[in-house]
C-alpha cells in the first residue's frame, strides 16, 4: 500500500494516508474526521490532505479530503473512488480495492493539484493503525 501511495502522489502534490482499524464504535465518517485531526493532516500547504478509513471488521470505509480539495473539487468527486474500491471489497479482494483507490485518487486529484518541481512530501506514506 505504501508503493501505492507514493506512486499516485508522483502525479499530484495531494498527500495520501490510509489508516486502518478492525472496529470503532462510530460511523466510518465520523471517525474518519477523528483521525484525519488526530493524524494532522490539515497542517499541508494546500489542505489537500486525502484520508482513506477503513474499519475492515466492520466493513465500513470513507475517503475524507481536507478543506483546500472541498473548495475545488465537484460534490460527487469521491464517487467514483467510492465506487471502485465498493466494487473490489465486494469481491472479497481488499488489497486491491485499496490499492485502486489510492492509485485513482491520485490520478483525479492531479487534475486540481498538479504535481509541482518544488513538491515535498508533507505527510507520511506509512498505513496508520493506532492515533
Amino acid at each position: 500500500m505504501v508503493e501505492a501511495i507514493q506512486e499516485a502522489e508522483l502525479n499530484t502534490s495531494g498527500e495520501i494516508r490510509v489508516h486502518i482499524e478492525t472496529h470503532h464504535e462510530k460511523d466510518a465518517y465520523k471517525r474518519a474526521v477523528e483521525v484525519f485531526a488526530a493524524l494532522e493532516m490539515h497542517k499541508t500547504a494546500e489542505r489537500n490532505g486525502v484520508l482513506i478509513y477503513l474499519a475492515t471488521d466492520d466493513h465500513q470505509f470513507a475517503i475524507l479530503g481536507d478543506k483546500g480539495i472541498d473548495e475545488k473539487v465537484p460534490d460527487d468527486f469521491w464517487n467514483h473512488i467510492r465506487d471502485l474500491m465498493q466494487e473490489n471489497f465486494r469481491k472479497g479482494d481488499f488489497v486491491s480495492g485499496l490499492a485502486e483507490g489510492i492509485k485513482a485518487g491520485g490520478k483525479a486529484l492531479s487534475e486540481f493539484f498538479p504535481y509541482r518541481d518544488d513538491d515535498s512530501n508533507e505527510l507520511s506514506d506509512e498505513i496508520s493503525t493506532k492515533v
